[in-house]
């Protein structure tokens, strides 16, 4: 019977596109092709399950005799089941009953299970999780790792990388509150110190990468081949304001190359000297001043509330600050607001009482913008997390310019923390590229970004979400989560004639179902209504940079093809998925 069944001109213009939900034990087929109309072309339509090929096989008359082979992929059929099939306008429909859920252990852990060879195991499952713990273990086990260009293979590191740190969470700051208070007087500033120390902790430092979620972050000196014009090398002339008390202020100068500062008591216009000399900081009122002022008197002992003297060890500054349990903590200066404060005796003894006026310590300019927790995950950045001060530039690859992640630009500094954000889905770890030495290889921009969708929508309780473009803050592109456990593969259907080639193992894949809508060429009235939904529905709303988000268009337009006209649409927008 094979010998006299044809194949049409072309078998691989008929796709088929496999389905299933998780926790349903059903498999659903769709076979369509552009130019046929099954339920008038297709006649006899006949369909057999053929276990020992793994492929279901499809044939009918059309002029003559047409014949197709399905690939099935790996899930456990009841053969006991019969299949059932419908013949429609744009696509035939099949369903074969599961003993097991396609998300089930067993089934997707087949090769260990059943202990499969190599030759008869498939390609790397690319569904496995995208988990930050395997990274980090990963990356540093490795003792010395660089980064490459996974489009041309171009070393971006200098040197290679040993020290991994992982990011603390986006809400990192608003956990502190809820934990500890958010004001200054609970549990001595807790919270606040905490919020100072993350800040510290996590700069770009060379010679560590730091990581999260969805990209990693090296200091700009580690970077092979670029430079960044815009950023001066130089802290001088950079002022720092602390507030004390109320309408006190102490203003610090800080000079490049040279270990003296200066400060100035506002509230009576005396001048104090802070002085370095290595091991300690001495706070003094400049000697002019002494006259004018008698009851100042610099020794250590005699303070009045306008001017305060103070010894302490540098060495021992933040764990001897850390302890008290009335300071707001920076690891670059002390507040001292209390009259009757002795500051003489060393500082693991101060204990500020008064902490009623104590207010927060400012951070260095390009620290700022990282007190909400934004520590730069500009992959996705919440509305919550944007910031009106930094500019993100796109960050190419210095030998093929193919785009690699992004870099903060203000107060005219690029990078404005020192540091590069990496993309996971644009770089690779080893060479060759997407071999299993590279540990980003699973990583994609779709994978990414759903993940990232998921996590927004559990949190947000939300559904719906606009894309923004992060530049001009206008809206992109919206997405409605119709399905976060789907799971799906699709291809072309093979023909029957001369020698049968064996069929490929196929892998489903999980994915979401969602309908989108393309916003980047849209008139004023348009986006007028888009702003009208957002806020009807109470859409989430996301900011990413102009190429991600082109290329997620194009993604969701492709895999909108691997569905028949019929399924093409739901309520007026394209439904399409996107892999998790």
């Amino acid at each position: 019977m094979a010998s006299e069944l044809r194949t049409s001109e072309n078998p691989r213009k008929w796709r088929y596109t496999w389905e299933a939900l998780s926790h349903v034990p059903t498999l659903r087929l769709l076979l369509f092709n552009s130019s046929t109309n099954p339920k008038n072309q297709c006649e006899n339509l006949k369909i057999d399950l053929n276990l020992q090929e793994s492929v279901v096989r499809v044939s009918w008359f059309e002029d003559t005799q047409v014949s197709l082979r399905v690939p099935i992929p790996r899930v456990l059929v009841d053969v006991e089941s019969p299949l059932s099939f419908r013949v429609l306008d744009d696509h035939i429909e099949v369903k074969l009953v599961l003993l097991l859920p396609v998300d089930h252990p067993i089934v997707s852990n087949f090769d260990s299970v059943f202990k499969l060879s190599d030759d008869e195991c498939c390609t790397e499952n690319s569904s496995q999780p995208l988990l930050m713990d395997s990274d980090i273990k990963g990356l540093s086990s490795r003792g010395g790792v660089h980064f490459y260009c996974r489009s041309c293979s171009t070393q971006l590191t200098r040197s290679p990388l040993s020290h991994f740190v992982e990011m603390p969470s986006t809400n990192w700051r608003e956990v502190a509150d809820n934990w500890f208070g958010a004001c200054c007087c609970s549990f001595g500033g807790a919270s606040e110190k905490l919020v100072n120390r993350y800040t510290n902790s996590y700069s770009c430092a060379e010679g560590t990468c730091l990581l999260n979620a969805t990209s990693v972050i090296l200091c700009k000196d580690d970077l092979l081949g670029w430079k960044f014009s815009d950023w001066d090398g130089s802290r001088a002339n950079e002022f720092e304001t602390y507030f004390v008390g109320d309408g006190d202020t102490i203003e610090t100068t800080l000079e490049s190359g040279s270990n003296h500062g200066r400060k100035v008591c506002c509230e009576n216009k005396s001048e104090v000297m802070h002085e370095f000399d290595g091991k300690h900081s001495i706070m003094h009122p400049k000697k002019e001043n002494l006259a004018a002022n008698p009851q100042c008197e610099f020794n250590g002992k005699e303070i009045d509330g306008d001017c305060i003297s103070c010894t302490f060890s540098v060495l021992d500054f933040s764990e001897n600050l850390a302890s008290a349990p009335a300071c707001c903590v920076d690891t670059s200066c002390v507040v001292l607001n209390d009259d009757n404060v002795d500051c003489s005796h060393d500082m693991s003894d101060t204990c500020l009482k008064d902490q009623e006026h104590t207010k927060t310590i400012a951070l260095p300019e390009n620290q700022k913008s990282f007190l909400n927790g934004f520590l730069g995950n500009v992959f996705m950045v919440r509305s919550s997390n944007l910031s009106k001060d930094i500019d993100w530039i796109e960050f190419m690859c210095p030998q093929c310019s193919s785009f690699l992640g992004s870099y903060p630009h203000g107060n005219g500094h690029a990078p404005l923390d020192g540091g590069v954000r990496l993309f996971k889905c644009y770089i690779s770890t080893s060479l060759p590229v997407g071999e299993s030495g590279d540990m980003f290889r699973k990583y994609t921009l779709e994978r990414m970004f759903t993940n990232q969708l998921l996590e927004s929508a559990k949190d947000e309780l939300s559904f719906r979400t606009v894309v923004r473009d992060l530049r001009t803050k206008s809206p992109v592109l919206q997405i409605v989560l119709l399905n976060p456990n789907s799971w799906c593969c699709s291809g072309c259907c093979w023909g029957t004639e001369g020698s049968i080639e064996p069929v490929s193992k196929i892998d489903l894949h999980p994915v979401i179902k969602v309908l989108f809508a393309d916003c980047s060429n849209i008139t004023k009235s348009q986006s007028r209504i888009i702003e009208e939904w957002v806020t009807k529905n109470l859409a989430d709303e996301v900011y990413m940079l102009t190429h991600q988000i082109n290329e997620l268009i194009e993604s969701l337009v492709s895999a909108k093809d691997i569905l028949p006209p019929s399924h093409a649409f739901l309520q007026g927008l394209p439904l399409s998925s996107m892999q998790r």
